[in-house]
């Protein structure tokens, strides 16, 4: 089979052994993946990552213990916990110390024709999404894990820093919870698409709003974006964190602390509230892809996602 390994900053397409399946796992043909911000961090160096990456992933059940998976349409959570620890025993199975993370932490990821998954990370996808929106389920509901930390109410005004996929995702999951959604961003055409769903877009110039906004979320993916949500953020405001960066952060801590001011580091979420949004359509994402590419053509497809005014570049078996 194909598989894609990142290595000393390089992508490859090479042919391996198809994995084996272990007891309690069911074994997935990959239908689409796609290429994520962490993704291209992990090639940078995050991590100091060797192997196969993709996280983002539909794909079709080969083989399983419980049979009713055969031949499902899915999509999996990422983090393998252990189960057994105390952080599992209170339901954060995300944040088992023993964990492995698909495509990211000791198990190897979805940019490849068949992979491994444990049967109780599946969700099935409902007939009404394609299989191409499916792929955004895994980032969707790391935008609604938002909800699950932040109580923002209704009608709330809330600033998203970043028009890049997943800040055009947050945008759209706190505008469909019914806040007032202030996108900023530095590209027109990717502030047209939050636009076209009916949200207020902003140019980052070089000055923003100071103190403007009870909540800020940054999903700029810069140290700069994290400085400039503080600065946006009222006293006793909350910051909410979801850029992956490679590398530390500079960051002045005093008008955090002088200001009273929240930091909300926010990673996965739970996938039924991001398949119900997808269902039911109240949030859209074709838009937000720019292209699909061959698998054996991985190299291209890096080079591609990490080009400027690129969105979600798609990789298929």
């Amino acid at each position: 089979m194909l598989a894609v390994r990142l290595e000393n900053r390089s992508v490859s397409v090479r042919s391996e052994a198809p994995p084996r399946r272990p007891p309690g796992s069911a074994l997935i043909r990959m239908l689409q993946a796609g290429i994520c911000n962490t993704d291209l961090e992990l090639q940078r160096g995050y991590y100091g990552f060797r192997g196969t990456p993709g996280h983002e992933f539909v794909g079709e059940v080969l083989e399983a213990d419980d049979r009713t998976w055969i031949g499902e349409r899915v999509v999996g959570e990422i983090n393998l916990a252990c189960g057994r620890c105390e952080w599992c025993a209170q339901g954060l199975g995300r944040h088992c110390p023993k964990r492995k993370v698909l495509g990211i932490v000791k198990h190897p990821g979805a940019f490849r024709e068949l992979l491994t998954l444990p049967e109780r990370n599946l969700h099935r996808i409902p007939k009404k999404i394609a299989i191409g929106h499916a792929v955004f389920v895994e980032p969707l509901a790391a935008a609604c894990e938002i909800l699950d930390q932040a109580t923002i109410p209704r009608g709330a005004v809330v600033a998203v820093l970043g028009d890049g996929k997943l800040g055009l995702l947050v945008g759209q999951v706190l505008k469909a919870h019914g806040a007032e959604v202030h996108q900023y961003g530095r590209h027109k055409e990717k502030l047209r698409i939050a636009a076209d769903l009916d949200i207020d877009t902003r140019m980052i110039r070089k000055k923003t709003p100071q103190a403007a906004y009870q909540w800020v979320v940054d999903a700029t993916g810069s140290s700069a974006g994290l400085r400039q949500a503080i600065t946006m953020t009222k006293p006793r405001g909350a910051v909410i964190l979801k850029s992956t960066m490679h590398g530390l952060v500079r960051l002045d801590t005093a008008p955090v602390i002088v200001n009273e001011i929240t930091l909300v580091g926010s990673r996965c979420g739970r996938f039924e509230p991001a398949l119900k949004l997808l269902e039911t359509g109240r949030v859209k994402v074709e838009s937000l892809i720019s292209e699909v590419i061959p698998l054996a053509r991985a190299r291209e497809a890096f080079r591609r996602a990490a080009a400027p005014g690129v969105l979600k570049v798609l990789l298929h078996a």
